[in-house]
């Protein structure tokens, strides 16, 4: 039997869906993680043949875990779907002499700077950009690409420490915010909407592929407490204005040699049609994009990465709906007190809900800064796109829930 081990296979939660599903196509799944066993998700601890509790962050005792645990069982593939420790993985498989990507092939899905280099190379059309670690480095790169900017670590996930810059003044004010990150990337800021594309691949081919529509941009959703934010997922990702922007996405996995997993890279569409990369992790979306996926499908993403990983073909999946998911945050601080719009939104549009995950009165409120999530999220479906988005619009708009 093929014994794959899946590091971190509990943390963060959606993790243990992959896990469960990698171990349904028949191979034993060895775990390695951070996490005690007991504080493993059911999902995955049910189903590891076995787990080494390690610290992830040690690289020396994860191998010298993995090396002792070979003595005893074979170890013939690797795979990670959380982004910190996509090195760590293509360490682990050089060390075994293991396929699947190396450190360098991983590498430019890490450093959005090298990234953004391999892909100047293959005359895709990235931001003008730099990188530093310095004040003054950021300074030269400003002066260098012009206002307006972005700031952004360059391992970063998601818009932490990432700020739009407009001036001079405003870089003075952002520096002293992003002064603990150790290696920044400066970027010419894209005026434009903006998608994801999103694959799994298996044997070099894309198996299944996804654009998402964030409404509005993650920047400016991050930077207003008040925006409920929505990502759809697009039924037709054939129409004439999206077709460049998956072009350039199977561009993009070329240049990067891409083989076997998941991907989620985002883009800019401009007023005047001119696409323009933006980012590419090799990882699943977070923030539960997998489920809204799912759900435009009726489908099982996390069977298809498992069985387009180890070889298998997996069943084609065929979108029948647009899927949106929108998330909540509060009004006030504290604790939720009371929810409104609730019951006259589900008399009307009950069919369209697929998930209603909000916080229940009682509840502390989360830190809408640090988690996307933030106090709760519903998913909603629908095969036509204005229907859709007047659905999301709604939930958006008037479902309220309120914390003091």
């Amino acid at each position: 039997m093929t014994n794959v081990v899946m590091v971190s296979p509990g943390f963060p939660l959606e993790m243990a869906y992959f896990t469960r599903a990698l171990a349904r196509t028949g191979v034993s799944v060895i775990g390695i993680g951070d996490q005690p066993v007991e504080a493993l998700p059911a999902e995955a601890r049910d189903h590891l043949a076995h787990y080494e509790h390690v610290s992830l962050a040690d690289e020396g005792a994860v191998l010298a875990a993995l090396h002792g645990l070979a003595r005893h069982a074979s170890i013939d593939q690797v795979e990670c779907l959380w982004e910190p420790y996509m090195v760590l993985a293509a360490r682990i498989r050089e060390s075994f002499g293991l396929p699947g990507m190396t450190v360098e092939q991983t590498l430019p899905f890490r450093d959005k700077e090298l990234m953004k280099q391999v892909l100047d190379a293959a005359g895709i059309r990235t931001p003008r950009h730099a990188s530093t670690s310095t004040v003054q480095g950021v300074w030269e790169a400003a002066e260098r690409i012009g206002y307006p900017l972005i700031i952004k670590p360059i391992a970063g996930a998601g818009s932490a420490d990432t700020f739009r810059v407009d001036s001079a003044a405003e870089l003075s004010d952002v520096l002293p915010m992003v002064r603990h990150v150790d290696v920044l990337s400066v970027e010419e800021f894209i005026e434009a909407e903006e998608f994801t594309y999103d694959t799994v691949c298996g044997g070099g081919d894309v198996v299944f592929e996804n654009i998402c529509w964030y409404r509005p941009r993650p920047l400016q959703a991050r930077s207003h407490e008040w925006i409920s934010p929505m990502t759809v997922a697009l039924r037709d990702i054939d129409s004439d204005r999206l077709a460049e922007g998956r072009a350039m996405g199977r561009a993009v996995l070329q240049a990067l040699g891409f083989q076997a997993g998941f991907t989620h890279m985002e883009w800019y569409r401009k007023d005047d049609g001119e696409v323009v990369f933006g980012e590419i992790g090799a990882r699943p979306p977070g923030a539960r994009t997998v489920d809204v996926m799912n759900y435009s499908t009726d489908g099982d993403l996390f069977r298809t990465w498992a069985e387009a990983v180890v070889g298998a073909t997996p069943e084609p999946l065929v979108k029948a709906y647009n899927a949106a998911s929108i998330f909540k945050r509060a009004e006030g601080s504290g604790h939720i007190t009371r929810i409104e719009g609730l019951d006259g939104l589900l008399a009307r549009y009950r069919d369209n809900v697929c998930v209603l995950d909000l916080l229940p009165v009682g509840a502390h409120r989360r830190d809408w800064r640090a988690t996307l999530l933030s106090d709760g999220m519903i998913i909603v479906r629908h095969p036509e796109l204005d229907a859709l988005i007047e659905l999301g619009d709604r939930f958006a708009r008037d479902l309220r829930m309120h914390a003091g």
